[in-house]
């Protein structure tokens, strides 16, 4: 790679200050910086000792979601493939033009939210609704507030919601069933021709109608559902992945499971029926992806640890009550909005009580 980065040395002066391609000045530190580790260290002190800078810290993600990828590329096609390329080339469009206009640095944020912004779609979705909700969730949801680190809720999630909002017909008739053998899997969806005539219920959609998928079918992801949300056993391992290597921080997830194992366990206790257990809930819709991938976000989640417990308790109670007791089948990217909400109050809430707990002590 010696030879990339003397090509790259020797263009460096052509985008500094003055030169004639000084507005595209933050494109060529993006590649660079994605390529390279920075060469330039912090100035002077403060110094924090810590192994992962933020494009190591998305690589990460990026990492710990290819198992979900994988898995929705088996079950529903290489059509997949298209509808995250369009995400990223859109989005990724959309953070180059700020950047230049802002006249800052590309930051690799949007690594992480053109992946997770297409795993959360239906697989059917007309091309330019994918296109239209991801430059929405990133100029509204992030841009808006300042950019990477200063948004305050999901840019992916600010995405569906608005595709959600406004185009719930497209939203709520855009799944379909999995492929059947390697090559149909692969092929039978690329080009949406044939979607229309395979669509099916989630399975939350089915148990609204009193039929219930089996436990195993979620956990392995032969259902319908939004593209990488589908599979309890590919979240799980990148999910995992992230926890162990301490990307994401395990409060928030154990609380989201926390909320929803001890409200759904009492609402199946009293109606048995009509309502499933907790681990059927905790394997259907998004739970478990939003619960690893969305909720756990350093910059949309609190920062205290006891701030996360209580955060992600919330979000799996809000989803357990939206998905029970409202019209809406699913209610994981509700559920975590309203975290993103909250989050701040909930730091604020934890530091004065901790203060007060000092003063005490004193």
């Amino acid at each position: 790679m010696k030879w990339l980065l003397d090509i790259l040395n020797k263009m460096r002066p052509q985008f500094g200050h003055g030169r004639r391609l000084e507005r595209l000045h933050p494109l060529f530190e993006a590649v660079d910086k994605f390529l390279f580790s920075p060469e330039t260290p912090t100035a002077g002190a403060p110094h924090i000792r810590d192994p992962l800078d933020l494009k190591r810290y998305m690589s990460m993600v990026i990492v710990a979601m290819l198992p979900c990828t994988l898995a929705s590329v088996y079950f529903f096609g290489l059509r997949v493939l298209l509808i995250i390329l369009l995400s990223y080339a859109v989005g990724g469009a959309v953070e180059v033009l700020f950047a230049i206009i802002r006249k800052e640095p590309i930051n690799e944020g949007f690594l992480v939210t053109g992946l997770v912004f297409p795993l959360i779609l239906p697989p059917g979705l007309p091309l330019w609704m994918v296109a239209a909700g991801i430059a929405f969730g990133v100029i509204i949801g992030k841009e808006l507030f300042g950019g990477t680190g200063r948004n305050l809720y999901n840019p992916a999630l600010v995405g569906r919601c608005f595709l959600f909002l406004g185009y719930p017909v497209a939203l709520s008739s855009g799944w379909v069933v999995p492929g059947t053998g390697l090559t149909g899997r692969l092929l039978h969806y690329v080009d949406a021709s044939k979607i229309d005539a395979i669509t099916k219920a989630t399975p939350l959609g089915l148990a609204k109608q009193g039929t219930w998928e089996s436990i195993s079918h979620l956990f392995l992801g032969n259902v319908a559902g939004s593209i990488g949300e589908t599979s309890g056993l590919a979240i799980l391992a990148g999910g995992l992945f992230l926890c162990l290597t301490k990307v994401a921080n395990w409060r928030t997830v154990a609380g989201i499971l926390l909320g929803t194992v001890l409200l759904q366990s009492a609402l199946h206790q009293t109606m048995p029926t009509s309502t499933g257990s907790a681990l059927w809930h905790i394997g259907a819709g998004g739970l478990l992806f939003g619960a690893f991938f969305m909720a756990t976000d350093p910059v949309t989640s609190p920062a205290t640890n006891v701030g996360k417990w209580i955060y992600g308790f919330l979000i799996g109670v809000v989803t357990i009550l939206i998905r029970n007791f409202s019209g809406y089948v699913e209610g994981m990217m509700f559920a975590i909005l309203f975290g993103n909400t909250i989050a701040p109050l909930i730091d604020q809430v934890v530091y004065s009580q901790q203060l007060r707990t000092l003063s005490y002590e004193k």
